[in-house]
């Protein structure tokens, strides 16, 4: 990666103020329609509850967006395998990655820099000094907290001790990632490290999660942006997640949710109904009991590119209780209203009786269809009053009395 992404030249030039993003746009020459598909993935991405989406079109995102002056990133990786920054950066439009690294001003990213060693940690020491209580710190990763975290040094200074110097000087801290929300993979047992999250090493900081693994793109840049616009977060729920992207519970809608309801699903990876989409409930899926948008906001705008989407189970990776604590197959009990059907009526009869209940409900359709003929008889009888039952001749002028049999008739 150029190392002008990072604002660091290798004369040690101290950077050129920031400039503002369509400033930034129009000098490495990224076109307005660019743009615009960068912003309308951002409505998509947050439809609501993002101040710098909420109700507007793509244009006047745009709009909002261009005089926005570009926020200063310094990026942090503790214990991770840096697939949060590979979703950003692997794309599905060409030079996407380039723009968004024009929309923020990356001041220090460790895998996508030129610098090492000693380049690299004056680097990130001139960022930290020069946007010092002004920059937007991501960490991606956990951060190993035992034994005084001796598992991860960084320069000779323990990763708790770094992340305490540098989050102590960021305006705002962004936890990116289910590792860097509360620990994730590194502390599923026996947790050698003692990883845990950024929240609990720095509780009274300014601190939003994304969890995930990995996170939409979108929505930490979303939550980036708005930060850089007007200083504030998206509201957040009790676990400190942006609630315009963790608002929906996943089984709610997800694309197999049919086949829960008709009590259709999945034996064994490869068998039938894994073939024909069935749902995957009994094969560990956490869908319902996890909140993410991954069932209705695509993974760089490519339908399907999520677990359930190519036929695997939802490990719930954005739930703190659930992700590396539940076994990725143990089936989860349901929490939400819908709980899977434990009865089905039989389709055929698979015997020779017919059980009274049976017959009155046969008996009571019957009435049913009877009294609906009755009451089409009533709205086609062409007599006044007529109550004679449907199908018998309506009643005509009453007829005269016949001679009257006398004594002495013959019988």
């Amino acid at each position: 990666m150029l190392s002008s992404l990072i604002g660091w030249s290798k004369t040690h030039e101290t950077p050129k103020a920031l400039e503002t993003i369509d400033e930034r746009l129009l000098k490495c020459g990224i076109s307005r329609r660019a743009f615009l598909v960068f912003c309308t993935s951002l409505m998509v991405a947050a439809p609501y509850g993002l101040a710098i989406t909420d109700k507007k079109t793509p244009e006047g995102v745009a709009a909002g967006l261009g005089g926005v002056i570009r926020p200063a990133v310094i990026w942090l990786h503790f214990q991770d395998c840096t697939g949060c920054t590979e979703s950003m950066l692997q794309t599905s439009h060409p030079g996407f990655a380039d723009l968004i690294l024009n929309v923020i001003s990356l001041e220090y990213h460790e895998t996508l820099m030129a610098a090492s060693g000693l380049q690299a940690r004056q680097a990130l020491a001139e960022a930290v000094k020069r946007y010092s209580g002004k920059f937007i710190l991501v960490v991606e990763g956990s951060i190993p907290a035992k034994d005084h975290g001796i598992y991860m040094m960084l320069a000779g200074r323990p990763a708790l001790e770094v992340l305490t110097d540098i989050g102590g000087q960021a305006a705002a801290i962004i936890a990116i990632g289910s590792c860097a929300s509360w620990g994730g993979i590194p502390s599923a047992d026996p947790d050698p490290t003692g990883a845990i999250g950024v929240a609990d090493l720095l509780p009274s900081h300014s601190i939003i999660n994304v969890p995930g693994c990995p996170p939409n793109p979108y929505t930490m840049l979303g939550v980036i942006l708005q930060y850089a616009a007007d200083g504030t977060f998206p509201e957040t729920d009790e676990q400190r997640r942006p609630k315009f992207a963790y608002d929906r519970n996943i089984h709610d809608q997800c694309p197999r949710r049919a086949h829960f309801d008709a009590g259709n699903f999945v034996k064994q990876y490869g068998d039938a109904g894994h073939r024909e989409g069935w749902c995957l409930y009994e094969m560990g899926c956490k869908g319902p009991d996890t909140h993410a948008g991954c069932s209705t906001r695509n993974f760089n705008e490519i339908t399907d590119v999520w677990p359930i989407g190519v036929g695997a189970p939802c490990i719930g990776c954005t739930e703190k209780s659930i992700a590396f604590r539940v076994p990725m197959f143990q089936v989860i009990q349901i929490h939400t209203i819908a709980a899977p059907p434990t009865s089905y009526a039989p389709i055929a009869v698979t015997h020779g009786s017919i059980s009274p209940l049976a017959t009155g409900v046969v008996g009571l359709g019957v009435g049913v269809l009877a009294g609906a003929g009755y009451i089409a008889s009533r709205k086609f009888s062409k007599s006044e009053n007529d109550q004679t039952p449907p199908g018998a001749k309506p009643p005509g002028p009453p007829e005269s009395p016949g001679p009257q049999a006398g004594p002495g008739a013959a019988s």
